[in-house]
């Protein structure tokens, strides 16, 4: 496994296991489970996806000394601000059952995330979270929440795929020395990326599959990922990517599939500002 070191000096593995969709308590203890021991150290839950009592079980039942693994957990808008988001971070550590985090992350750039990114930073001085940093955040309200605070992000978890590739955001990213984290590296099933024929063509040639690929892409582009999957079979395909290199041109021709738009949404929007801001969830 590779790992990536933060603008803190910790170490963060360059390919993890996410459970976002997995609401199953079962099923998400299951599959997490599964995927520790297949290899995966990074674990990514939010608050939001209902699953960090199961993402916690299956953590205990693993065995897996606590300092071998990183995980990461991310606080909800409605919990945004200096009060609440205390209150919401020691509900996620009460579920996951851990005495502390790796990395905790602002869901998304709405609400106060000022005040949330205040009490954050306490948490990080006082060792509960050994990184902060946040998510679907655009380049320019990290610069802003940087510039009148203390303590910089250590991450930004975006979309990135081969579809919506973000070139020009990791590399304003590294020059303010923020690691870049892909969410969705499969377009959550959208855009047929698993079936493109560009993707097909390069995987063949290396005896792998399209999501291989796409993995192996994201690792020569030094983007940390964490691809979802309930099938143990593929969990351990994603997992073996680490035996094979893609070639100068091979990474230039991904570049062509860039159509520089969102699967999902875009976070600049005010569709987007309103539907997040009013989805009041139950966690």
């Amino acid at each position: 496994m590779e790992n990536i070191k933060l603008n803190n000096g910790i170490e963060m593995p360059i390919l993890g296991f996410g459970v976002f969709q997995l609401a199953d308590e079962n099923e998400c203890e299951r599959a997490v489970l599964d995927a520790l021991q297949t290899g995966y150290r990074l674990i990514d839950t939010a608050a939001s996806y209902r699953n960090e009592r199961a993402v916690g079980r299956a953590i205990k039942a693993s065995e897996i000394p606590r300092e071998d693994l990183f995980i990461t957990t991310k606080l909800w808008i409605q919990d945004a601000g200096e009060g609440k988001a205390a209150k919401a971070f020691n509900k996620s550590l009460e579920k996951l059952g851990l005495d502390y985090v790796d990395l905790y992350l602002i869901h998304h750039p709405f609400g106060d995330y000022y005040g949330s990114w205040r009490t954050m930073e306490v948490l990080y001085g006082k060792g509960l979270a050994r990184a902060i940093g946040v998510s679907n955040f655009y380049n320019d309200r990290l610069v802003d929440l940087m510039i009148h605070n203390q303590v910089k992000p250590a991450i930004n978890q975006i979309e990135v795929h081969p579809l919506f590739q973000r070139n020009d955001y990791q590399i304003e990213l590294t020059a303010l020395d923020v690691q870049i984290e892909s969410w969705g590296p499969f377009g959550q099933g959208k855009g047929d990326l698993l079936s493109n024929p560009l993707l097909l063509d390069i995987a063949s040639r290396h005896n792998k599959t399209t999501a291989q690929v796409i993995l192996r892409w994201l690792i020569q582009r030094k983007v940390i990922t964490i691809p979802k999957t309930t099938q143990l079979g593929r969990m351990k395909e994603n997992f073996d990517v680490f035996n094979f290199e893609l070639t100068i041109e091979e990474m230039d021709s991904i570049k062509t599939l860039d159509t520089d738009a969102s699967l999902f949404f875009d976070h600049r929007t005010v569709e987007a500002a309103d539907r997040l801001g009013h989805r009041i969830l139950d966690i």
